[in-house]
């Protein structure tokens, strides 16, 4: 019986890595590789990832004018690179000098860099070499690498995005994290600098652009946080050897375009809101430490400057806590109004509903938040306490046990998450 068993597991395991093992053309050599990710896969988690791109950096920066010309650069430069997938290009509000991409064609570039730019041909080397990780599936390799036949399970998890089982929601969490925070190898960050300088130059940029931005990069290291070296290493050799390259194969790169007024729109634009992100940032400190009166102070003074999604979002969370919930409430739907895709005002919004008795409209809230990021213990929280308001016993019981199985103990409900589930199971 157990050798029967043993035989029909061997079986079963052998049909499996032989379903999750595509073969596709690799698009920088164009050779057939082997994946356990195929393409489609690929860009179904770097889609799935993207609102926590977004959230964690603050929201999309809230300009049409900017968000369209980060796309019409991007695609400009992706027209260029073999891979043939849907890129899409976004400015984040964050302060922070960075720059990421995420499997399958999202790119992020931050309010932050931009403003340490001085030229186009700048911008198109960081975006050129965001092209080059996505090209060359350095991403995807990332996760065949750190998570094997998880990966299959995190497809899983996207898939059944309506599923409370935590163990699903917790794999997708951890390749979330994974992504945001993945620091390259050196080979990789050589392999992205080359196809970077190729894209820029054949897209008709200087390629000498990501060759200033680099040696911005270290001079600015000396006196502040550099976020985009925490995740793409930046030794002095890296420089020679991209300089190297430049001037050994594309000797007449200085020729091509450096810079065009519409980039120098768009930091103007930048340059002119800065002072209002700049009093957010303050505020933040002051949320921080409780001083809710200060922090309340900057944030309008903020939005009477530049009413940014960022803003009221902040101002959102200190109406919260003031227990102002209607404030609340409206400063959120500013803040999703501007930014469909920011999730951090539709939590806000959610749980204000739940402090006045509005159930209903908290589950609605909080399931569409859910629908961009499902790994936030907090939302399973309050999602469990609206159902069980309403009579929905199964989902309050699921919500709420998927809730302390997510938190870190440190959020102040676990106990009253306890409390209402032996209640709800009649013991």
């Amino acid at each position: 019986m157990k050798k029967k068993f043993f035989k029909v597991f061997i079986i079963a395991l052998i049909s499996l890595l032989s379903l999750s093992c595509v073969a596709e053309i690799d698009p920088i050599s164009g050779k057939k590789t082997y994946t356990l990710l195929s393409t489609k896969q690929e860009i179904e988690i770097g889609q799935k990832v993207v609102p926590s791109g977004i959230n964690e950096n603050e929201g999309l920066y809230p300009d049409r004018e900017v968000q369209n010309y980060i796309r019409q650069l991007g695609a400009r430069i992706a027209a260029v690179t073999p891979r043939k997938v849907e890129y899409q290009f976004y400015i984040v509000n964050s302060p922070e000098i960075n720059a990421f991409a995420l499997p399958g064609g999202p790119v992020f570039i931050t309010r932050g860099i931009i403003l340490k730019m001085e030229r186009e041909s700048e911008l198109v080397g960081v975006l050129a070499h965001e092209l080059g990780h996505i090209n060359a599936r350095h991403h995807a390799k990332f996760l065949e690498k750190s998570f094997g036949m998880n990966a299959l399970v995190s497809i899983l998890g996207i898939a059944l995005q309506d599923s409370n089982y935590a163990s699903a929601v917790m794999t997708v969490a951890q390749i979330s994290a994974g992504l945001l925070q993945l620091k390259f190898s050196r080979d990789q960050e050589n392999e992205a600098d080359a196809l970077g300088v190729r894209f820029a130059y054949q897209s008709g940029y200087d390629p000498w652009g990501l060759v200033t931005m680099f040696e911005k990069f270290k001079t600015l290291e000396r006196g502040m946080s550099v976020e985009w070296l925490s995740t793409h290493p930046l030794p002095d050799t890296r420089i020679k050897n991209v300089q190297q390259m430049i001037a050994q194969q594309y000797p007449d790169s200085q020729r091509l375009k450096q810079n065009s007024n519409e980039f120098n729109r768009v930091h103007e634009i930048l340059k002119s809101t800065k002072e209002s992100y700049d009093m957010v940032e303050e505020a933040k400190k002051y949320i921080k430490s409780r001083n809710y009166t200060q922090a309340l102070n900057l944030l309008d003074r903020a939005i009477a400057k530049y009413g940014s999604n960022y803003a009221y979002t902040y101002r959102a969370l200190v109406n919260l806590n003031l227990k102002k919930y209607n404030e609340a409430i409206s400063d959120a739907d500013r803040a999703i109004s501007l930014d469909s895709l920011y999730f951090r005002p539709m939590l806000i919004k959610g749980v204000a509903q739940n402090q006045i008795g509005q159930w209903n409209a908290s589950i609605n809230t909080l399931e569409k938040a859910k629908n961009l990021i499902n790994d936030n213990a907090d939302l399973y929280y309050y999602l469990g306490v609206n159902y069980q308001a309403v009579g929905n016993r199964t989902k309050a019981i699921d919500n709420l046990s998927t809730a302390l199985q997510l938190t870190n103990g440190k959020r102040g409900w676990e106990a009253d998450a306890q409390r209402r589930l032996k209640a709800l199971r009649g013991y």
